[in-house]
């Protein structure tokens, strides 16, 4: 794989948009520190009411999230098709001495066999993918059965970028963002493949709690 850097300090491996374009993780902006705060909240939340028994990020970019996910003390994988990006959440990851299986994989590349899970965290990825469907075929047999995924909420995701300042000649769509689904569009595409056990709602994400169909083969 080929990786550069752009002038905005973004990294593209093969012509692919790789890891967070901003860091809203460690943002010092209030709002934005405010806005993370929810989501984390909405997912922990989540995560908690599964008592997961083992966990795998699918698309963990930085592994800020993985990192996150250490506190449950279960088993953690975490993966994504960038090796540029999974050397940097290793190297984030030793230290602050945090144990995670780190993998470099798309999600396409995934087997129920390596790469299934109690619960698979899917958060910030569907977004970026060239065929989101093959990608849901693919969680609902590696959840066994738990999955909690997210993606930005559309169109209000673009006009808040619009509003800071960012991306303004492309009509404020975050760099690598090819997929673009209001809250209703996304929960039915999800539920073409789970049953949704748990929706909520922090401005500006969607984030659902599902489960796998007791008909979906391993």
């Amino acid at each position: 794989m080929t990786t550069q850097k752009t002038n905005e300090g973004i990294v593209v491996e093969s012509g692919v948009v790789a890891g967070n374009t901003y860091d809203k993780y460690g943002s010092a902006n209030p709002v934005a520190r405010f806005l993370m705060s929810r989501f984390l909240h909405g997912v922990n939340s989540m995560i908690s009411s599964v008592k997961p028994e083992n966990i795998h990020e699918i698309g963990c970019g930085e592994g800020h999230l993985s990192r996150i996910l250490c506190q449950y003390n279960v088993p953690i994988q975490a993966s994504d098709f960038s090796t540029k990006i999974i050397d940097i959440a290793q190297s984030e990851t030793n230290r602050k001495q945090c144990s995670i299986n780190w993998k470099v994989a798309s999600v396409y590349e995934l087997t129920p066999e390596e790469d299934a899970a109690h619960l698979i965290v899917c958060c910030e990825v569907l977004e970026h993918l060239t065929d989101p469907q093959k990608a849901l075929e693919i969680l609902s047999v590696l959840a066994s059965p738990y999955l909690v995924i997210s993606v930005p909420r559309e169109p209000l995701w673009r006009c808040l970028n619009l509003l800071r300042g960012k991306y303004i000649s492309d009509w404020g769509n975050t760099p690598g963002h090819l997929n673009h689904w209001n809250q209703r569009a996304f929960i039915r595409l999800v539920g073409n493949y789970f049953d949704i056990m748990r929706i909520e709602s922090p401005l500006p994400w969607t984030i659902l709690l599902c489960q796998r169909r007791p008909e979906t083969q391993i």
